[in-house]
């Protein structure tokens, strides 16, 4: 069934950065940072357009922080559009477990918590979310459609997702991705268990989700791809 017809909620754009042959990070799961200052104002660019960025825990224990909007023209525009000057901050964690000192908590953004009911519980030790958003199913897992239908209700129209790979596959299975913004970046990483834009359980080639190329940018070195998704199962 087709969640993007099911639901209201808010439309997602995938933002990553990867490399020539596929890899998000390295099999030590580094911080990516292998991207130019060319590709850090496009991230901030998009994000600049969003109500909302939601990204899992692993990509915050990555980075210990999140993107903020400093440029003083996207600013105005979020401020001439009635916006907030940051979007709100959403980290994705069953477990709830978060370390308090990330610089994370420290950056003048909204800092918003998606977990589970046991989540919630263990969760109590953070103090640094404004809010906290329950949406779990029987076994203690995210219910997409649940947490999907809550933010879009909160006021998040427009949603960036930041990664890493596990959450973009398990939004991808609930056809709940809109469109990617992909980054190619000129280097190659390799390695069987560095990670992928979209992790997880994989797709059987015929009920993929298509893509459909909207624009490509070449900047530099790096190549700039966005792509609306399609999830039309093809017929054999």
């Amino acid at each position: 069934m087709n969640s993007q017809l099911l639901i209201n909620r808010p439309h997602t754009t995938v933002i990553l950065a990867m490399s020539a042959d596929g890899k998000i990070s390295d099999e030590l799961r580094s911080p990516a940072r292998f991207g130019s200052e060319q590709d850090k104002l496009h991230l901030e660019q998009q994000v600049a357009q969003m109500d909302g960025v939601l990204f899992g825990a692993g990509t915050l224990n990555a980075y210990q922080t999140t993107i903020k909007i400093t440029d003083s023209e996207l600013l105005k525009i979020r401020k001439q559009q009635g916006k907030p000057p940051q979007p709100v901050q959403i980290v994705v964690s069953t477990s709830g477990k978060i370390n308090p000192d990330f610089r994370f908590f420290k950056q003048p953004v909204p800092h918003w918590l998606l977990t589970t009911t046991r989540g919630q519980e263990l969760c109590k030790t953070t103090a640094g979310f404004e809010k906290i958003i329950i949406a779990d199913n029987n076994f203690n897992q995210i219910d997409w459609v649940i947490a999907f239908e809550q933010l879009q209700k909160l006021g998040l129209n427009r949603l960036g997702i930041l990664g890493g790979g596990q959450l973009v596959s398990a939004l991808l299975k609930q056809n709940l991705i809109d469109e990617f913004w992909l980054t190619i970046c000129p280097l190659i990483l390799a390695g069987k268990n560095s990670p992928t834009p979209a992790d997880g359980d994989g797709f059987l080639s015929s009920i993929a989700p298509r893509l459909k190329l909207l624009e490509v940018k070449t900047v530099g070195q790096e190549v700039f791809l966005h792509y609306q998704v399609s999830y039309t199962t093809l017929q054999e």
